[in-house]
């Protein structure tokens, strides 16, 4: 029996999220939403991501409203790519999955996120310690032990920096 490629009859909320997040690089482009990356070109050089696939994946997001196509440049026209409400909710799944992938399967993170307001690191649930419940705007990422990139992208993002601030290539 050939392995089906969608979750056709499956009856829970879970095999819906996958409909539009579970296809390879979809969680990375939303990751790098959420880490300032909104152009086309970015995505593409931040990731290595084949054009077709980042295309692809672009289109899905937003036609399931988790990202914004925007218009930048009247001629030619260039767009951006925003996370919308839905988009930014996706921050604690995210970081929850990153936090696991440390813990269970290794390596050193990239990033370190704290809380701008208090300096305190997050739990495992992207809340801070110290004051609760704070929304993804108000965390700060930093350069941390890990593995980096050297391309225009990543070096912008290197530095200390909120999610969600554009990310100006050099």
């Amino acid at each position: 029996m050939a392995l089906g490629k969608d979750y056709t009859g499956q009856d829970c909320s879970l095999s819906r999220g996958l409909e539009l997040l579970g296809e390879r690089w979809t969680l990375l482009v939303v990751q790098n939403a959420l880490y300032g990356v909104r152009r086309f070109n970015d995505f593409q050089v931040r990731l290595d991501i084949p054009k077709a696939v980042l295309s692809d994946r672009l289109t899905r997001l937003t036609e399931g409203g988790v990202l914004e196509k925007r218009r930048y440049q009247p001629s030619p026209p260039r767009y951006e790519y925003l996370l919308t409400a839905a988009g930014v909710e996706l921050w604690p799944v995210i970081y929850s999955l990153s936090v696991w992938s440390h813990r269970n399967i290794g390596g050193e993170p990239p990033r370190l996120f704290r809380h701008a307001a208090c300096g305190s690191g997050l739990l495992p649930s992207s809340d801070c310690p110290e004051c609760g419940r704070i929304e993804p705007g108000e965390v700060e990422m930093y350069p941390g032990p890990g593995p980096k990139r050297d391309d225009p992208v990543s070096r912008a993002m290197n530095r200390p920096r909120r999610l969600l601030e554009p990310v100006v290539p050099e």
